[in-house]
């Protein structure tokens, strides 16, 4: 099935003109751009989403995709985002990162409120213009930081905040697992976007500089090994990011350390995801001792922390922004502070050195050095350019947790 009768047939099936009279009140149509891993959880939190009266798929490759073909008969489906424009209210954006500037551009001008999936985009610049967009447009513009949503990431900024930890002294984060090696960025890309929000929401501050080295292994084009160095100078404090494709284990781990006590927050154990080490590192008083300091070795507690699926809640706070104008947790601000970081990043790689974030943060072009992103795939011929970028590649993951 081509992509011109898709969006034809789609047309026929008595879907036009939905959006004319609707009741006022009425639950919020939303379309998720791409369906693959990411964007098929999207789509089902979205479906069973307070508020939400319709969820629709939108991917170029739908008729081919396990499970989604048969979403075209019953109207749950589009393969084109300007096909589905006229009948929806809101987007989320879930395809690869490099065509979510161009997805969520379409969307905004036609005054559709958007959430755009992590990395809010692959530059700052494209992150402006997305910012820009839809303050001229008057829409909500939310970035998908889904962690910044978990109840064990508020838990820990909870501790940070109230100083249960003492002075905090440092974060640690590690995000390993064996693959998955993507085709279009490198690790730092890719995974790195979730350390760097985490690191930013628990300090309530972004990062001054950035110094980052890694490593090809495997891949002889992009790094499959990285270690990212953030310094808070604001604030006195440095968070390490250690993210890899190429380790025997899965690791989710975020370690915040305190001059009174320590706290891991552990993605992988399910029962107890926050673990508070009331153990610290003190000067000797003791003038006896030939040692210099002492250690204090206390419990090792888990508070309970309720679980609710981040991705749910993310959903709901998008809806309540879109009813009421509020401005999201996870704004555009937001999302851009991560992408400078990873742009700042992506030069140090490139350069061996400490960026400053002040480097990347005009509106000039994409900064020399940086290794670019290939060619995406093509995806099914389609009228619109701007609708086949909607969909490309839609069987990847455009998110990796």
């Amino acid at each position: 099935m081509g992509a011109d009768r898709s969006q034809s047939y789609q047309d026929d099936r008595g879907l036009t003109g939905e959006s004319v009279g609707r009741p006022a009140g009425a639950g919020i149509r939303i379309g998720v751009v791409g369906v693959g891993y990411w964007g098929s959880k999207q789509l089902r939190v979205m479906q069973s989403t307070p508020g939400v009266a319709r969820a629709v798929a939108i991917d170029a490759r739908l008729p081919l995709l396990s499970g989604m073909g048969h979403l075209l008969a019953n109207g749950g489906g589009y393969t084109s985002l300007r096909a589905a424009l006229p009948h929806i209210d809101a987007v989320v954006v879930a395809t690869p990162p490099a065509s979510h500037v161009e997805v969520a551009l379409e969307a905004i001008r036609a005054g559709k409120h958007v959430l755009v999936e992590k990395p809010m985009a692959t530059s700052p610049a494209g992150a402006r213009q997305l910012i820009d967009a839809a303050r001229a447009a008057g829409v909500t513009l939310m970035t998908g930081h889904t962690f910044e949503y978990n109840g064990a990431v508020m838990m820990l900024r909870e501790l940070v905040e109230s100083q249960e930890l003492g002075d905090l002294y440092y974060l640690d984060s590690a995000r390993l697992n064996l693959g998955l090696y993507q085709s279009d960025v490198n690790v730092v890309s890719d995974l790195a976007p979730h350390d760097i929000s985490i690191a930013n929401y628990v300090l309530g501050s972004t990062p001054t500089s950035v110094r980052a080295w890694g490593s090809h292994h495997v891949d002889p084009v992009f790094e499959d090994v990285a270690h990212l160095e953030l310094d808070y100078a604001d604030i006195g404090v440095g968070a390490h990011i250690h993210v890899s494709w190429l380790d025997p284990r899965k690791v989710r781990l975020v370690t915040a350390v305190g001059s009174k006590k320590m706290a891991v927050f552990d993605d992988t154990d399910a029962a107890e995801r926050i673990r508070v080490h009331d153990k610290a590192v003190l000067p000797n008083t003791d003038r006896r001792s030939p040692s210099r300091f002492s250690y204090h070795q206390g419990a090792i507690t888990s508070p309970v922390v309720p679980f609710e699926e981040p991705l749910a809640v993310q959903a709901r706070h998008f809806i309540e922004c879109m009813r009421t104008g509020t401005a999201p947790r996870t704004d555009g601000a937001n999302g851009l502070a991560v992408v400078e970081v990873i742009e700042a990043a992506q030069l140090s790689l490139a350069q061996d050195r400490r960026v400053q974030l002040e480097e990347v943060a005009g509106d000039g072009p994409s900064l020399p050095g940086l290794v670019p992103a290939p060619p995406s795939s093509t995806a099914p011929s389609s009228p619109a350019p701007s609708a086949a970028a909607a969909s490309v590649t839609a069987t990847a993951a455009s998110v990796r947790a």
